[in-house]
């Protein structure tokens, strides 16, 4: 394989699975010989924590959609063009200004746009254009995501290509259960449920709270802990308040180690009813070997099969929720079962070399088709 010039923008400042995905994917490429730069706004989280970890990072103005960003964009890509081989593009405001820069400048690069989540687009005759002229291919993150383009916006199925993300399977792996729950000082007898998602409010915790609630009075020793931090911990908090949770629910902020809070639980759950791809910690929950309760939304149900490595059920429904937690802490046989086929699936499905090759081919080939 060539090696390539690519260049990622991102004018997320949020930390969550999107960045970690920009992140993973940009070491991955670095570790193969590839050359990588990354450009963002300064207050980007993804900025500070690329930078820790060794990717060159170029600060421009590009959190909104805006002249001030546009220039900026123009101008740096004017200077860098001729090392360029390929922009790879992965929010909505980035990509405009990564795209209107390019009419203007004499070269043209291709750009690759990454689709992370299952947000409706417009069908304007200019969002038409971003997606379909001015961009060369669409990389979405789960198949149904591409279905959805190619259905509701007309989008050409050759010009898109479905690529999970892929996790490291020698960090998310199985570890004994008993000694992450003494190195995390977590009761060793209890039954612990978990998320592990940024506390915004589509993740769904409002309802998983509900469920707790229900299972309360029957089950006291059931402890779910919270994982991660987000702008909607406030409102979290209060709601923990209104259900008198608070011997049954621990936030425990965002962890470095999340392979040893996951093998400290016995299940796994994310109830979202927003916009999604494939969310990273329900892969990361199945390479531990847990069992996941999920909902149909993005491409979850291409993580998660239902009755196979765990259970889907009905975005914003507290009372199924509450029903499929007892399903399954009530059965240890049957935990196990879901775990060890989630485990085969992500191995099968969501090894992080099987994303590098294909994206490495994507890039390949745009870049030679200039």
């Amino acid at each position: 394989v060539p090696k390539l010039n690519i260049v990622h923008t991102e004018s997320s400042t949020g930390w969550g699975g999107q960045e970690i995905r920009v992140l993973t994917e940009m070491q991955g490429f670095l570790a193969r010989g590839h050359r990588t730069k990354l450009i963002c706004p300064s207050d980007a989280e993804l900025s500070k924590i690329a930078s820790k970890n060794g990717i060159e990072v170029i600060n421009l103005p590009i959190g909104r959609k805006n002249l001030k960003g546009f220039f900026a964009m123009r101008r740096w890509l004017g200077e860098y063009l001729n090392h360029i081989d390929v922009i790879n593009t992965h929010s909505s405001t980035d990509s405009w200004l990564a795209a209107l820069a390019l009419t203007t400048l004499p070269h043209k690069k291709p750009i690759v746009r990454t689709r992370h989540v299952s947000t409706a687009i417009n069908r304007s005759a200019a969002t038409r254009w971003l997606y379909q002229r001015a961009t060369r291919h669409i990389v979405t993150t789960g198949e149904a995501l591409r279905q959805q383009l190619h259905r509701d916006n007309g989008y050409a199925l050759q010009s898109m290509a479905s690529v999970p993300t892929g996790i490291d399977l020698n960090r998310f792996r199985a570890l004994d259960r008993d000694e992450c729950r003494k190195k995390l000082n977590l009761e060793t007898n209890s039954s612990l449920v978990g998320i592990v998602a940024t506390l915004r409010d589509w993740k769904g915790h409002y309802y998983l709270f509900e469920a707790m609630a229900k299972l309360a009075p029957n089950h006291p020793d059931w402890h779910l802990l919270v994982i991660g931090d987000g702008p909607y911990e406030p409102t979290l908090r209060k709601k923990i308040d209104v259900l008198n949770l608070h011997r049954q629910v621990s936030f425990v902020g965002r962890q470095e180690n999340i392979p040893e809070w996951l093998n400290a639980l016995d299940l796994f759950v994310l109830p979202s009813y927003g916009d999604e791809g494939v969310p990273q910690s329900i892969i990361q929950a199945m390479a531990c070997g847990l069992p996941v309760i999920s909902t149909p939304i993005g491409s979850i149900a291409e993580a998660v099969i239902d009755n196979v490595t765990g259970i889907l059920v009905p975005p914003r429904d507290s009372a199924a929720l509450a029903s499929a937690i007892e399903k399954l802490i009530n059965q240890p046989m049957l935990r196990a079962q879901f775990g060890e086929a989630g485990r085969n699936q992500a191995h099968e499905k969501f090894a992080l070399d099987q994303m590098l090759d294909r994206m490495e081919a994507i890039f390949t080939r745009v870049a030679e088709s200039t």
